[in-house]
């Protein structure tokens, strides 16, 4: 059996480049052009092959130019990344709108197509949580990122969605003509585990999860990190507390995009390979702290 690091989760969406990387490097809040290039040089490194931005954390230029320097050093081409990007809730609209915005990415990146392109928020900037008229504008969205992903021929190899609650994910499964999104990014932790209704429609629309916030992120890192439970688990096994939640989602059957600004933080992130019991998952399963960490799209209409 392959490591998990080199596993993949196969996708729904007939593209190029159809199945995802277990394991990515994630770069939220990494907006500046130094830190850029020792990161991705340290993962390219380590093994990272899946690289996850988005527009709003306005970092693709710096990407592109690390990506420069980069894939030659590593002996590297293109077509051996995964990499993701996400439309910005401001983009939400017509197919001018929408098909600018991906341009954009596209030329920030340096790259002709994206592995994958989710739409980030279910809700359009500007417009209040409540209005119906958020529910128009993504749907507006998705047909247009159906054209651009054209059967996997066009810019967009795969087309996801991330924050999609049980409704939004129902309002496109309702519609025969909508292509099923291939992944779903959301928050995922033992402290905010998704319910199980959210498993069940994603699990039969064969809808791929992919967690953020593993670690609690910015907003709940200590607490997470410092949890009794995982510390235990980490303790019994002689790994890092880090690398027991990793694990975990790995075995709660999601993807992961581990953020670090350390180099030895963004190895060790790579590093999950020791299996947790079913009763260490019960475990963390059953841990009755409830917090969630980051934006709230249960609010969107």
């Amino acid at each position: 059996m392959p490591p998990i690091s080199k596993t993949f989760l196969p996708l729904n969406t007939q593209g190029g480049n159809s199945q995802l990387p277990i394991i990515g490097f994630g770069t939220y809040t990494i907006s500046d052009r130094k830190t850029i290039l020792n990161v991705l040089d340290v993962a390219l490194g380590a093994g990272y092959r899946l690289i996850d931005t988005a527009a709003v954390y306005n970092n693709e230029q710096y990407i592109k130019e690390a990506l420069q320097v980069l894939l030659p050093k590593y002996n590297l081409k293109r077509e051996d990344l995964f990499i993701t990007s996400k439309l910005a809730p401001k983009d939400h609209g017509d197919e001018k709108i929408v098909t600018a915005a991906v341009q954009r990415s596209l030329d920030n990146l340096g790259t002709s197509y994206l592995d994958l392109y989710l739409i980030h928020w279910p809700g359009a900037g500007r417009i209040d949580a409540k209005s119906p008229e958020n529910s128009k504008l993504r749907n507006l969205t998705w047909k247009t990122l159906m054209k651009l992903h054209d059967n996997g021929n066009g810019s967009l190899k795969n087309i996801g969605v991330s924050n999609y609650t049980v409704k939004h994910l129902n309002e496109i499964l309702a519609d025969p003509t909508n292509i099923v999104p291939a992944v779903n990014q959301v928050e995922f932790h033992p402290y905010f585990q998704q319910s199980s209704e959210f498993h069940k429609v994603c699990r039969n629309a064969k809808i791929v999860l992919q967690a953020y916030c593993s670690m609690g992120g910015s907003a709940g890192k200590n607490s997470l990190l410092n949890d009794e439970v995982i510390n235990r688990i980490a303790k019994k096994h002689s790994i890092s507390a880090a690398q027991v939640l990793l694990r975990w989602a790995i075995q709660r059957n999601y993807a992961i995009i581990p953020k670090s600004v350390t180099a030895e933080r963004i190895k060790i992130n790579f590093d999950v390979e020791t299996e947790l019991t079913k009763e260490d998952i019960d475990d963390i399963n059953n841990i009755k702290h409830k917090e969630k960490f980051a934006w709230e799209p249960e609010v969107i209409a």
